[in-house]
């Protein structure tokens, strides 16, 4: 079977980095074995620029869909789905939102979420192009949204699948845990058609009986998911007992899915023929570790990555707490990280007039070398709690990741996001921008570790 992908919600090519191994710039040059025929970028909030998918033309060009138009840089919402090049692979990162349908169309097979849901967008590819194997994406609050029907959700993309034919995999998985070095988590989904001979292959092995809730089922379906299966393969678990597995079965309907069901999804499971199997597993790793310190920039740094001395501390650097509760601090004493960081106590006032004590606990205002990184959110570089502060190799002083080190931390080739290709013309993407990227990419190195086995896979078709 030919290695073709889409890649959808592509930003700055994260997954086709990662399918075709690409750890620098000079990677670019090489004939890739993955082929993307097509992908999508578009970023709504961005009125006047585009620089997520300029920067992935720079790198990679465009893709033209069947009729001869360049439809990348186009809302998927209205792309003609059928006019996508055909493909083996799908792959893509897409938000997490309320995927809710009315239950009025709880037979319906042309059922349509709310405008602006993506996983419809995922849903209509799934439905038109019949792709054999899909890779996606999704944050690890996915599992468990929304808060007042947990498991809805992701329930409803399990029978989206289910209805398409398809059975899903699924894991949680935490860069880190795995010697990556970002301290990430996020929902990866592994779907494959019935009819494949990997589902065939994967049916004989695990041995699946009419009765699903006897021992020797547990014990099967514990297998695929501890052992035999895409993610145990390439991400390996503890032992797990069998008796340990939740066992559910999803509504025939979509809408009846949406109004009633819920279910505690755990970070690996299966999902086949409308049955769930879920279980909670912890990460069988003994190897390496890279640490922050590993991939932080150990030359001159330029200066407008350093925090002047003033925006640092108010008062003794040894102070991690401010109590508020009787005495305010001033505005100027607040614009410092020492205070946005540290712990506080402050005095609020709710909407009935009831008075009462917000607390905040602290966290480490310097990011040490020795571990991996936080979690990069997309406000990197800002004046947040979250933002990384490191002490810089060189010279010991203060300041925020530079741009160099946000791609490193997420698995890109250094100076990725530097450059954009608008039109005929080469731009420089703006500072924010490349920390916004990063903050909204996935760790390009789960991708190069799942690749072996996506090939081994598709080559036995």
């Amino acid at each position: 079977m030919e290695k073709t992908v889409c890649e959808l919600f592509a930003g700055v090519g994260g997954f086709r980095c990662g399918l075709n191994h690409i750890n620098s710039l000079e990677d670019m040059q090489k004939e890739e074995v993955w082929k993307t025929v097509w992908f999508s970028q578009w970023e709504p909030a961005e009125k006047k620029t585009q620089y997520a998918h300029d920067c992935y033309v720079y790198h990679f060009g465009t893709c033209l869909d069947k009729d001869g138009n360049d439809t990348t840089n186009v809302d998927i919402e209205e792309v003609d789905k059928a006019t996508i090049p055909d493909f083996t692979l799908l792959v893509g990162g897409f938000p997490c939102q309320d995927y809710s349908v009315a239950s009025s169309l709880a037979t319906s097979k042309g059922l349509e979420g709310k405008k602006g849901i993506l996983w419809w967008s995922i849903r209509e590819v799934l439905e038109i192009k019949k792709p054999p194997f899909v890779l996606l994406e999704n944050v690890d609050r996915l599992l468990k949204s929304p808060a007042k029907q947990r498991g809805r959700d992701f329930g409803i993309m399990l029978a989206c699948f289910r209805d398409e034919g398809y059975t899903v995999e699924w894991r949680v998985i935490n860069a880190a845990e795995y010697g990556y070095q970002q301290r990430r988590r996020r929902t990866f989904i592994f779907a494959y058609k019935n009819e494949l001979k990997y589902a065939k292959e994967i049916e004989r092995q695990i041995n699946y009986v009419a009765d699903f809730g006897d021992e020797l089922h547990r014990r099967s379906v514990a297998k695929l998911i501890l052992n035999e299966g895409f993610f145990a393969k390439t991400f390996p678990v503890d032992p797990v007992d069998s008796k340990k597995l939740k066992i559910d079965k999803l509504p025939d309907g979509i809408g009846e899915l949406s109004e009633t069901f819920s279910f505690p999804f755990e970070n690996s499971g299966v999902m086949k023929d409308g049955m769930v199997y879920t279980v909670k597993t912890a990460p069988d790793y003994h190897g390496s570790q890279i640490t922050l310190g590993d991939v932080m920039d150990t030359g001159a740094v330029e200066e407008k990555y350093f925090i002047p001395e003033e925006r640092l501390y108010y008062t003794s650097p040894n102070v991690t707490h401010s109590d508020e509760t009787h005495t305010c601090l001033s505005k100027e004493e607040r614009q410092t990280w020492q205070y946005l960081k540290g712990a506080k106590k402050l005095r609020r006032t709710a909407a009935n007039g009831h008075e009462y004590v917000f607390t905040e606990g602290p966290i480490a205002m310097i990011d040490a070398y020795d571990k991996p990184a936080r979690t990069m959110l997309t406000s990197e570089g800002g004046f947040s709690r979250t933002t990384h502060i490191v002490k810089d190799k060189q010279t010991g002083r203060i300041r925020l990741l530079t741009a160099e080190e946000t791609e490193r931390i997420q698995g890109f080739p250094t100076g990725h996001t530097k450059w954009c290709k608008v039109g005929e013309e080469t731009v420089e993407m703006p500072l924010n921008k490349r920390r916004f990227m990063m903050g909204n990419a996935l760790v390009v190195d789960l991708v190069k570790q799942m690749e072996p086995m996506l090939a081994s896979i598709l080559d036995k078709e």
